[in-house]
């Protein structure tokens, strides 16, 4: 849960502005961020989902390797900001969000209201330096959580993913929509390229 006596630092919007450039779904528009539920589902393919799922914290992961090298400027995406720790809060707390929502409406449980800030706040913590120590902090986290909606994906019938219980999304277009994450990771970039390091340089140094 956010603590908002702490963590409302830097707003980069209103706080109840929509976190999507309006009109906007997500991956399909400069500016248009995973944040909220658009109103055109996600597209699927026949990929298998938990693989869309750990392919997108792949990605990210690698791109965060580079970030030791950030210079402390926030990257402007669309009408955000984005700093390294920006973007692995939101990578984690989006696969957060969705994977307690699938596990709720599997028990036949109503979901939790969603009160998240998501991007539309840049945090006091945001903007921090990443260091090698905030990198491998970041490979646990997210290969942990990657681990756990892959196995959860893969536990599921062909009927639960494509006729799933509750109301919302099929659990198979719930897996795309947060692979979509990848937003939030491209918008910080490759810091190696941005900087003008070497591409072999190691993280950390």
């Amino acid at each position: 849960m956010t603590d908002t006596n702490h963590a409302l630092t830097v707003p980069d919007a209103a706080p109840d502005a929509p976190d999507t450039v309006p009109g906007a779904t997500p991956g399909t528009a400069p500016g248009a961020t995973p944040d909220t539920v658009p109103d055109e589902a996600p597209a699927t393919d026949d990929r298998d989902p938990a693989q869309v799922l750990t392919a997108m914290v792949g990605h990210v992961l690698a791109l965060a390797a580079t970030w030791t090298d950030w210079d402390g400027r926030p990257v402007p995406a669309g009408d955000r900001l984005y700093t390294p720790h920006k973007a692995i809060r939101r990578v984690a707390d989006h696969m957060v969000d969705h994977l307690a929502e699938m596990e709720a409406r599997l028990a036949g449980e109503e979901t939790q209201p969603d009160h998240w800030h998501a991007s539309a706040t840049t945090t006091a913590a945001d903007l921090a330096p990443f260091t090698g120590a905030d990198l491998d902090e970041a490979r646990s986290r997210l290969t942990r959580l990657a681990r756990i909606w892959a196995n959860r994906l893969d536990a599921l019938t062909p009927d639960e993913l494509d006729r799933s219980p509750g109301a919302g999304w099929t659990f198979r277009r719930l897996a795309f929509h947060v692979a979509e994450s990848v937003y939030y990771a491209d918008s910080v970039g490759d810091q190696h390229v941005r900087s003008g390091a070497p591409s072999g340089r190691s993280a950390g140094h």
